[in-house]
Protein backbone atom coordinates (compact mmCIF):
# COMPACT_ATOMS: atom_id res chain seq x y z
CA UNK A 1 0.00 0.00 0.00
CA UNK A 2 1.42 3.48 -0.68
CA UNK A 3 2.93 5.61 1.96
CA UNK A 4 0.06 8.10 3.07
CA UNK A 5 1.15 11.69 3.02
CA UNK A 6 1.35 13.05 6.31
CA UNK A 7 0.11 16.51 6.61
CA UNK A 8 -0.13 19.58 9.58
CA UNK A 9 -3.12 21.79 9.85
CA UNK A 10 -2.23 25.45 10.87
CA UNK A 11 -5.24 27.54 11.46
CA UNK A 12 -6.47 29.63 13.97
CA UNK A 13 -9.96 28.91 13.79
CA UNK A 14 -10.89 25.18 15.21
CA UNK A 15 -14.06 24.69 13.06
CA UNK A 16 -11.77 25.60 9.67
CA UNK A 17 -9.74 23.00 10.87
CA UNK A 18 -12.29 20.44 12.13
CA UNK A 19 -13.71 21.00 8.46
CA UNK A 20 -10.63 20.47 6.78
CA UNK A 21 -9.75 17.40 8.70
CA UNK A 22 -13.59 15.73 8.11
CA UNK A 23 -12.12 16.30 4.59
CA UNK A 24 -9.02 14.48 4.50
CA UNK A 25 -10.19 11.69 6.57
CA UNK A 26 -12.04 10.47 3.32
CA UNK A 27 -8.96 10.12 1.78
CA UNK A 28 -7.17 6.67 2.15
CA UNK A 29 -3.92 8.11 0.75
CA UNK A 30 -3.52 11.57 3.28
CA UNK A 31 -3.46 11.22 7.32
CA UNK A 32 -3.70 14.52 9.49
CA UNK A 33 -0.31 13.95 12.12
CA UNK A 34 -1.49 17.34 13.90
CA UNK A 35 -2.79 20.79 14.80
CA UNK A 36 -1.93 24.51 15.07
CA UNK A 37 -3.70 27.15 15.90
CA UNK A 38 -0.86 29.55 15.59
CA UNK A 39 2.35 30.23 14.32
CA UNK A 40 4.59 29.38 17.52
CA UNK A 41 3.05 25.69 17.34
CA UNK A 42 3.08 25.67 13.83
CA UNK A 43 6.89 25.86 13.94
CA UNK A 44 7.09 23.44 17.15
CA UNK A 45 5.20 20.52 15.81
CA UNK A 46 6.66 20.98 11.84
CA UNK A 47 10.22 20.23 13.72
CA UNK A 48 8.43 17.25 15.77
CA UNK A 49 6.19 15.75 13.44
CA UNK A 50 8.50 16.31 10.04
CA UNK A 51 5.17 16.06 7.98
CA UNK A 52 5.16 15.97 4.38
CA UNK A 53 2.63 18.78 3.72
CA UNK A 54 2.28 21.86 6.07
CA UNK A 55 -0.79 23.50 5.35
CA UNK A 56 -0.52 26.89 6.77
CA UNK A 57 -3.63 29.43 6.90
CA UNK A 58 -1.89 32.97 5.65
CA UNK A 59 -3.40 35.29 8.14
CA UNK A 60 -2.66 33.62 11.66
CA UNK A 61 -3.61 35.49 15.66
CA UNK A 62 -0.50 37.21 16.76
CA UNK A 63 1.67 36.71 13.58
CA UNK A 64 1.10 35.01 10.17
CA UNK A 65 1.73 32.26 8.07
CA UNK A 66 4.68 34.07 6.02
CA UNK A 67 6.43 34.26 9.33
CA UNK A 68 5.42 30.78 10.32
CA UNK A 69 6.88 29.54 6.63
CA UNK A 70 10.02 31.14 6.94
CA UNK A 71 10.95 30.09 10.14
CA UNK A 72 9.70 26.38 9.39
CA UNK A 73 11.97 26.45 6.43
CA UNK A 74 14.99 27.97 8.13
CA UNK A 75 14.79 24.77 10.88
CA UNK A 76 13.98 22.60 7.23
CA UNK A 77 14.74 23.52 4.06
CA UNK A 78 12.97 20.61 2.55
CA UNK A 79 9.73 21.52 4.40
CA UNK A 80 6.81 21.71 1.94
CA UNK A 81 3.93 24.31 2.34
CA UNK A 82 0.78 25.25 1.05
CA UNK A 83 -0.78 28.55 1.68
CA UNK A 84 -4.53 29.07 2.41
CA UNK A 85 -5.52 32.03 1.76
CA UNK A 86 -8.05 34.86 1.10
CA UNK A 87 -6.26 37.15 -0.49
CA UNK A 88 -5.71 36.68 -4.49
CA UNK A 89 -3.96 39.92 -4.83
CA UNK A 90 -0.74 39.34 -6.62
CA UNK A 91 1.93 40.91 -3.70
CA UNK A 92 0.64 38.46 -1.12
CA UNK A 93 0.95 35.41 -3.96
CA UNK A 94 4.61 36.55 -4.60
CA UNK A 95 5.34 36.78 -0.90
CA UNK A 96 4.34 33.88 -0.14
CA UNK A 97 6.85 32.25 -2.91
CA UNK A 98 9.29 34.53 -1.66
CA UNK A 99 8.98 32.85 1.50
CA UNK A 100 9.67 29.41 0.38
CA UNK A 101 6.03 28.44 0.37
CA UNK A 102 5.58 25.57 -2.78
CA UNK A 103 0.93 26.35 -3.20
CA UNK A 104 -1.36 29.36 -2.74
CA UNK A 105 -4.68 28.38 -2.65
CA UNK A 106 -8.30 30.39 -1.73
CA UNK A 107 -9.07 29.05 1.20
CA UNK A 108 -12.98 30.58 -0.12
CA UNK A 109 -13.28 28.99 -3.22
CA UNK A 110 -16.55 26.89 -2.93
CA UNK A 111 -15.25 24.35 -4.88
CA UNK A 112 -11.19 24.33 -3.42
CA UNK A 113 -10.09 20.97 -3.50
CA UNK A 114 -7.57 20.25 -0.75
CA UNK A 115 -6.56 16.56 -1.13
CA UNK A 116 -5.53 17.52 -4.84
CA UNK A 117 -3.72 20.61 -3.98
CA UNK A 118 -2.30 18.42 -1.38
CA UNK A 119 -0.63 15.54 -3.26
CA UNK A 120 0.61 17.95 -5.86
CA UNK A 121 2.74 19.67 -3.73
CA UNK A 122 3.96 16.18 -1.94
CA UNK A 123 4.64 15.09 -5.61
CA UNK A 124 7.03 18.28 -6.08
CA UNK A 125 4.90 20.37 -8.24
CA UNK A 126 4.45 24.32 -7.73
CA UNK A 127 0.43 25.13 -6.96
CA UNK A 128 -1.40 28.01 -7.52
CA UNK A 129 -4.89 28.56 -7.36
CA UNK A 130 -6.42 29.33 -10.99
CA UNK A 131 -9.07 31.82 -9.36
CA UNK A 132 -5.76 34.05 -8.83
CA UNK A 133 -6.46 37.67 -10.55
CA UNK A 134 -5.00 37.38 -13.79
CA UNK A 135 -3.59 40.69 -16.17
CA UNK A 136 -4.08 39.80 -19.67
CA UNK A 137 -2.67 43.17 -20.96
CA UNK A 138 0.49 42.05 -21.90
CA UNK A 139 -0.58 38.41 -22.32
CA UNK A 140 0.50 38.48 -26.78
CA UNK A 141 3.10 40.52 -26.77
CA UNK A 142 5.07 38.63 -23.79
CA UNK A 143 4.29 35.15 -25.30
CA UNK A 144 5.26 36.49 -28.83
CA UNK A 145 9.00 37.06 -27.17
CA UNK A 146 9.88 33.59 -26.36
CA UNK A 147 9.86 30.85 -28.22
CA UNK A 148 8.48 27.48 -28.03
CA UNK A 149 11.09 25.77 -26.60
CA UNK A 150 11.94 28.74 -24.03
CA UNK A 151 7.62 28.37 -22.79
CA UNK A 152 8.31 24.22 -22.36
CA UNK A 153 11.27 25.73 -20.31
CA UNK A 154 9.10 28.02 -18.84
CA UNK A 155 6.30 25.38 -18.04
CA UNK A 156 8.88 22.79 -16.14
CA UNK A 157 10.44 26.23 -14.05
CA UNK A 158 6.65 26.61 -12.99
CA UNK A 159 6.30 23.29 -11.73
CA UNK A 160 9.39 23.49 -9.74
CA UNK A 161 11.54 21.14 -11.66
CA UNK A 162 15.25 21.97 -11.15
CA UNK A 163 17.83 22.89 -14.16
CA UNK A 164 18.84 19.34 -14.03
CA UNK A 165 15.15 17.77 -14.04
CA UNK A 166 14.44 20.22 -17.06
CA UNK A 167 17.12 18.77 -19.09
CA UNK A 168 16.36 15.69 -18.25
CA UNK A 169 12.88 15.76 -19.13
CA UNK A 170 13.22 17.83 -22.64
CA UNK A 171 16.63 16.00 -23.66
CA UNK A 172 19.21 18.97 -23.06
CA UNK A 173 22.11 19.67 -21.10
CA UNK A 174 21.69 21.79 -17.75
CA UNK A 175 23.86 24.43 -19.27
CA UNK A 176 21.21 24.73 -21.95
CA UNK A 177 18.62 25.10 -20.07
CA UNK A 178 20.90 27.62 -17.81
CA UNK A 179 20.40 29.56 -20.92
CA UNK A 180 17.17 29.21 -21.65
CA UNK A 181 15.78 30.34 -18.14
CA UNK A 182 18.30 33.60 -18.45
CA UNK A 183 16.78 34.28 -21.97
CA UNK A 184 13.18 33.91 -20.37
CA UNK A 185 14.13 36.41 -17.56
CA UNK A 186 15.81 38.88 -20.02
CA UNK A 187 12.71 38.79 -22.04
CA UNK A 188 10.45 39.19 -19.56
CA UNK A 189 12.47 41.96 -17.39
CA UNK A 190 12.43 39.03 -14.36
CA UNK A 191 14.73 38.32 -12.42
CA UNK A 192 13.42 36.23 -9.80
CA UNK A 193 12.34 32.72 -10.10
CA UNK A 194 9.34 33.31 -7.71
CA UNK A 195 8.21 36.17 -9.56
CA UNK A 196 9.31 34.34 -12.99
CA UNK A 197 6.56 31.64 -11.60
CA UNK A 198 3.44 33.72 -10.37
CA UNK A 199 3.95 36.39 -13.39
CA UNK A 200 3.86 33.27 -15.76
CA UNK A 201 0.57 31.88 -14.53
CA UNK A 202 -0.78 35.34 -13.98
CA UNK A 203 -0.48 36.33 -17.78
CA UNK A 204 -1.39 33.10 -19.27
CA UNK A 205 1.65 31.87 -20.11
CA UNK A 206 1.48 28.42 -18.78
CA UNK A 207 -1.19 26.36 -17.96
CA UNK A 208 -0.58 24.01 -14.94
CA UNK A 209 -2.54 20.72 -14.43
Amino acid sequence: MPKQISVLLVDDHNLVRRGFRRLLEDESDIAVAGEASDAAHAVELAAELHPDVIVMDCALAGSNGLDATRKILKNNPDALVLMLSMHSEETWVQQTLDAGAKGYVLKNAMDLDLAAAIRKVAAGETVLDARLERSSSLKGETTSALTNRELEVLRLICEGKSNKEIASDLSLSANTVSVHRANIMDALGIHKTAELVVYAIRNGLVSLP
